[in-house]
């Protein structure tokens, strides 16, 4: 994780068979960045052991886009170890966790990149509080989410409503202070925030947009994910429990 001075965030893109909207996704996030006059960013995508052309469209995009770099996942590929990867690799003073679908709103980052300039150690996102919106989420994966998320906030005694979701930002002191990271899947969702949360760093909650993706396949498994989701919960909630605040922020 070594930071370049002129970058201040970070947007972490984890890419597995995404040839089809991957351009569309980081011209979006650039012509958003750009219209704002802002240039201290990068973006970072891992390619994650794609079996398509994803890889081919890396090569084009960072050919033409000197804001663009892409760095390879090794075996086996999965989203957590893409994130994993890609926090060990980014140059900025803070990073936003964004999926490569155009599903999270580059307004969003924006909104992200301005809490993190002026102070926040870590922003989350939410799709269920007032001004946010959503389009097109599957009723089973709804309905899913927020019993998901009412479990967290029970067990955590949270108010915050949507930890599952993976678009969150966090400064570079946030990330060094969560490791070390035990998620291989898209339970790596729920382990950095909570772990945030548990080991004493700040966040603020943000409303924010969610639009179904309109090209390639969904990587999120339900039947996969349910007892991984579960162990990782545990986990951070026995740190939480048991720890005595060993592992808390110094």
């Amino acid at each position: 994780m070594e930071k370049t001075n002129n970058i201040f965030l970070t947007i972490l893109i984890p890419a597995h068979n995404e040839e089809a909207g991957i351009s569309s996704t980081c011209e979006a996030i650039m012509n958003t960045f750009g219209s704002k006059g802002m240039d201290d960013y990068e973006i970072l995508i891992v390619n994650d052991n794609s079996s398509d052309q994803t890889e081919d469209v890396l090569k084009g995009l960072c050919v033409k886009y000197k804001t663009i770099r892409y760095i390879n996942n090794t075996p086996p590929h999965g989203f957590g170890f893409a994130v994993r990867k890609g926090l060990k690799e980014f140059r900025g003073e803070a990073v936003a966790i964004v999926m490569a679908d155009l599903s999270d709103s580059p307004e969003d980052i924006v909104k992200y990149y301005q809490e993190l300039k002026n102070g926040a150690e870590c922003v989350f996102g939410s799709r269920f509080i007032k001004h946010s919106k959503v389009y097109d989420y599957p009723i089973h994966k709804y309905v899913l989410n927020r019993l998901g998320n009412w479990f967290i906030k029970m067990l955590f005694s949270l108010s915050y409503n949507d930890t599952t979701n993976a678009f969150k930002a966090y400064r570079r002191q946030v990330i060094v202070g969560l490791q070390p990271l035990l998620s291989h899947h898209f339970n790596l969702t729920v382990e950095i925030p909570l772990k945030a949360i548990v080991r004493g760093f700040h966040y603020v909650v943000v409303p924010i947009s969610w639009t179904n993706r309109k090209a390639g396949v969904s990587k999120f498994k339900i039947k996969e994910m349910g007892s991984r989701y579960l162990f990782i919960i545990f986990y951070v909630w026995l740190e939480k429990t048991f720890s005595m605040g060993d592992y808390k922020r110094l």
